[in-house]
Formats: structure tokens, sequence, C-alpha cells
């Protein structure tokens, strides 16, 4: 029986000397410098993890051209989740020809920073989605729970449109706070559309200093509950995880996470759903 293939479905490289990464306040300074495949090429290693899924860290076209270059180079990145300008109608000619490399899998914008929660209902917006779903690509969605509803809206109204909830939603669970009902429930409103998915990533950094397994079992526990583990997926978010802990400490919380999960079901988490929903190659 071939292995199952362990894929990494969320992490991220950058270069500071491009300069557009403009998030990269002070505040981070612990990882703003040149993070690149060579640096984590011998963690995945470690744990065994064959391919990853890489996904933009700026909001330009030339942060999605690093990206496809980076891949090109390094067979274990499996996918890239690029950036375009979803508000421009030259949106489907500048996915079409970014699409020229295979390897490119979905587009990601920034939802969490723009201040308008329905930005993504604009009709240029919603007719790029549509132009998306048209080509194959699919929407990561960097979302945070006021999102939930507008998110849910859009999945319904394109629902040949594979939508991936990133860093499942950011709860609000810091300083043992309560994720909340309306997270509660938004969650479980989208998990009833069958193309919308889940990244069990980035809790770490939400949950804040002292996190810890018991801490985000909850928030695991209602993800796969709703969405099952056929359409959750496991990501680093490394290196913005090294804000807040490590690789090696993530994975290990996650196998925590995961422990009442059966085999088959952590197989599905921990490779297979990701592989599913971004078409990546086969890899073992």
């Amino acid at each position: 029986m071939p292995q199952i293939a362990k894929i990494d479905a969320h992490q991220h490289f950058w270069q500071i000397s491009r300069g557009d990464y403009t998030w990269m306040t002070d505040d981070i300074a612990d990882i703003r410098h040149d993070i690149l495949p060579k640096d984590l090429e011998p963690i995945l290693a470690r744990h065994a993890i064959t391919g990853t899924v890489v996904v933009q860290a700026a909001a330009t076209i030339a942060e999605t051209e690093f990206l496809i270059g980076l891949a090109a180079q390094n067979s274990f990145i499996k996918g890239v989740v690029g950036w375009v300008d979803l508000d421009d109608e030259n949106a489907p000619d500048v996915m079409k020809q970014l699409s020229q490399a295979p390897i490119l899998k979905g587009v990601r914008p920034m939802l969490q920073d723009i201040p308008d929660t329905n930005w993504i209902k604009r009709p240029q917006v919603i007719k790029n989605l549509h132009a998306l779903a048209n080509q194959g690509l699919r929407l990561d969605a960097l979302v945070v729970p006021r999102h939930l509803d507008v998110l849910a809206d859009i999945a319904q109204q394109i629902p040949n449109l594979p939508i991936v909830i990133d860093h499942c939603a950011k709860p609000v669970i810091a300083n043992g706070a309560d994720a909340g009902n309306a997270w509660r429930d938004g969650m479980a409103k989208l998990a009833l559309l069958p193309n919308v998915f889940c990244k069990i990533s980035g809790l770490a950094n939400e949950a804040g200093p002292h996190w810890n397994a018991a801490q985000l079992q909850p928030i695991i526990d209602h993800v796969i509950s709703h969405f099952s583990a056929k359409r959750v997926m496991w990501g680093s978010d490394w290196p913005v995880l090294n804000l807040a802990g490590d690789y090696d400490q993530w994975r290990s919380v996650s196998d925590q996470l995961l422990s009442n999960v059966s085999q088959t079901d952590r197989d599905e988490i921990y490779g297979r759903t990701a592989a599913r929903f971004y078409a990546l190659e086969q890899t073992s």
C-alpha cells in the first residue's frame, strides 16, 4: 500500500529586499528577515512532510511570480496560492497569464485587512470570483469572524468555487476568551456548503502566549464535527508561527488535538484533503 502523503497546506516564504511586505512592522521583527525554502526543507524532512502549499504574504502580482519561481526550483512546493486584484476588470486576464504555471492553485485576497466587510460582494469582485472558478482556481479566504455570513453568501452564490477558510477564521481565543456563538454558528453555517473547506492553521498565534492543546481543543472539535475530516486540512502557517512557538511544537500539539480522531481521518487532515482540494500532484 502506498504511503499517505503528508502535506503542509499553509506556509509562507519571503525575501525582504523585494519590498512589498508592508505589514512587517517592528512588532514582528523576529521574522522580518529572508525566509526561503532552504530554511523549511530540513523541518519538513524531520516530520516526513512530503509537500507544501505556499501562500502569498504580499498583495502584489510580483509576490505571486516570486512564489511561482520558488516552486520551479523546489520540488516539495506542490502548490502556490497567489494574489490578484479581484476588484480589477483585468483580473481574469491576469489569472489566465499566471495560470500558465500549473503550480498556481488559487488566489487569496487579504480580506482581513480590508475595512469593508462586504468588499467581496462588490459586483466586479463577484464577476472575478466566477472567472476564478471557471479557470479551475480556488479561493483562500483570509477572514475573521465578521466575514462568516458574507462568505456564506458568496459560497452559495458561486457553488462551483472551491473555498478554504484560512486559520479557522481566526476565532477570538486569546487570554482564555471563548470563541463565541457568532463564530460557532457562522462556521456551522459554512460547513453546510459543500464547496467550503477549513484549514487548521494559525491558531497558536490567535491563542497568544502559553497556548496549549486544551485551549485549542474546542475549536478543533467544532470544526471537525461540522466539516468532517474530508473538508479539513492541516497547515503550519510557518514562519508566522514562529512568533508564537515553532514548527515542532505545533505539530506535536496538533497530534494531541487529533488524538481522538481515527487514523483514516488523520490521513485526510494531514494530507489527503489538501491534495484533493488543491489538485496537487501525486506525492508519496
